[in-house]
């Protein structure tokens, strides 16, 4: 088995915007660093909690260095990294590890295509840094089948719908890291051997996340509550939740 870049819980990291909807690069950093204080293992940056899909490609490069700098070394900086094909998320990986990512979360396109081919591309834009791969499809690109995944060139995979039964599937199949990006199955991945957890809960509760991950039946539960709260009402419930513990600005630009 390869080992994981991190094991247990990381935050899918909001991205902090001033009121003009300027990318405030250094309160999302502090941010970040307030989190990793607080137990969080490593910080995904620009990903569909990050409100990707609003952030250019150099908005993107100077959040992860912003990041990067902030957080001390042990903890893994990680960069969303897609594209529509491959050329283009190839160039985006390359910006990314670059400006100091330490690995890259790279989403199929909607429609993938030959994957295989697709995933070359990126380990080969990305280097020594590893790639996770990323099944959310309909929020975040196309779908990543279970069957394909020992053929891919990736070090692990975030798996964000929720469902027991592939993540199951996965571990079954597969001997490299799997992350789960729902805060309902928190406590179920950390139970069947999962490598950890990618939330965007743990923005605002990073240590009920990390003690749900741990086995903590009641730390599980109240994540329920956030849980719901931050998909009705995406991202507006989310930065609320955020503001409400840590005073940040609650502006978005998916409103």
């Amino acid at each position: 088995m390869t080992d994981p870049l991190w094991t247990g819980v990381a935050v899918a990291l909001v991205t902090l915007f001033d009121d003009d909807g300027a990318v405030d690069e250094r309160a999302t950093a502090a941010h970040a660093a307030r989190l990793a204080d607080e137990g969080v293992r490593a910080v995904l940056v620009g990903g569909s909690t990050g409100e990707s899909d609003t952030l250019t490609d150099a908005e993107l490069a100077g959040l992860t260095a912003a990041v990067r700098a902030a957080l001390p070394a042990p903890v893994p900086v990680v960069t969303g990294a897609s594209g529509a094909w491959r050329g283009a998320a190839a160039a985006r990986i390359a910006a990314a590890v670059g400006a100091g990512a330490d690995a890259v979360l790279v989403a199929p396109p909607r429609r993938p295509g030959d994957l295989a081919a697709y995933y070359d591309a990126a380990a080969k834009a990305a280097g020594s840094a590893p790639v996770l791969a990323y099944h959310f499809p309909g929020t975040a690109g196309g779908e990543v089948p279970v069957p394909a995944l020992p053929d891919l060139p990736i070090a692990g995979l975030k798996d964000s719908t929720g469902s027991a039964e592939r993540l199951l599937q996965e571990l079954a199949v597969w001997d490299r890291a799997v992350y789960v990006g729902s805060s309902a199955l928190v406590l179920t991945a950390g139970a069947v051997g999962a490598a950890g957890a990618i939330l965007a809960v743990a923005n605002a509760h990073p240590a009920e996340s990390v003690a749900a991950f741990a086995g903590d039946a009641a730390a599980q539960r109240a994540l329920l509550a956030p849980h719901l709260r931050s998909r009705e009402r995406f991202p507006a419930g989310l930065k609320e939740m955020v503001a409400e513990r840590y005073g940040t600005s609650r502006a978005a630009r998916l409103a």
